[in-house]
């Protein structure tokens, strides 16, 4: 396991360094979203192939994990690919000044790959479980990650298209999944983690996988998710109103809204 763990911190370390210097080229810090879905993408293979067996909990729990990554990296780069620097990001390289090259090191690019390690706890701990398996976990873990990955990918396309239709200009996305949460992506990201902790489970893996997904869902609750999104929407017309109404994160019918 020792072993194991170092050989995944090890690419990880490696893979976050070859983000930091194409973003430090480019000046662009923002590119890091985009290797964040790919980074457990490559966690998950790689230990799947170093373990030299088939066993069905790790093999689906790699599977899904691809899935998910692979459209959040596409998604995110297609957002991304051309524009400037996030707004979060060109906060912190004005406040950081002269220091942002090596603050961006370590507060950007080695944190994301410290909460990378957190969270692919699941996926390091199964590797080393073999044989029988809970199949009724493995079952109900499947049916929570399909729910989460529903929320993510469906509650981004239907605000990309919100976005693209020139009409929806100045207004609140109030349609679809985000009638019933304001974040329905983020509620899917950590739901899916949810999903992958109940296959590791279902693998008799230890206890200590459930790091991950309380580890995700306290971020995109009160740290980089969540609260950095509401802070830029305050000032946006018509927000307080729809926050009022809307559940913040766990989705739940709307409160009735007064015709505008």
């Amino acid at each position: 396991m020792q072993i194991v763990f170092f050989d995944v911190l090890l690419l990880v370390l490696a893979y976050f360094t070859a983000f930091f210097i194409m973003g430090t080229i480019l000046k662009n810090n923002s590119i890091v979203d985009i290797g964040w879905g790919m980074g457990f993408v490559l966690i998950a293979w790689y230990l799947l192939t170093e373990s030299n067996q088939s066993y069905v909990p790790q093999t689906l729990m790699t599977l899904l994990v691809s899935v998910w990554g692979i459209r959040l990296f596409y998604h995110i780069m297609k957002r991304n690919i051309g524009k400037e620097e996030d707004f979060r990001y060109r906060t912190w390289r004005e406040e950081w000044g002269k220091w942002v090259i090596p603050r961006a090191f370590f507060q950007v690019y080695m944190l994301q790959g410290f909460f990378m390690l957190l969270i692919a706890l699941p996926l390091i701990l199964v590797r080393n479980q073999e044989g029988d398996y809970y199949r009724f976990i493995l079952l109900f873990g499947l049916a929570v990650w399909i729910i989460g990955f529903f929320f993510e990918s469906v509650g981004d396309r239907q605000l990309k298209d919100f976005l693209e239709d020139s009409s929806n200009k100045g207004r609140i996305m109030n349609q679809g999944l985000w009638r019933y949460t304001r974040h329905p992506n983020y509620f899917g990201e950590a739901t899916m983690w949810w999903g992958i902790f109940l296959l590791a489970m279902a693998g008799k893996t230890s206890l200590l996988a459930i790091i991950s997904p309380i580890t995700i869902t306290f971020l995109l609750l009160f740290v980089s998710g969540v609260p950095l999104l509401e802070k830029s929407m305050k000032k946006v017309p018509g927000y307080q109103e729809y926050a009022k109404n809307t559940s913040i994160f766990f989705p739940l019918p709307p409160k009735k809204r007064k015709e505008s």
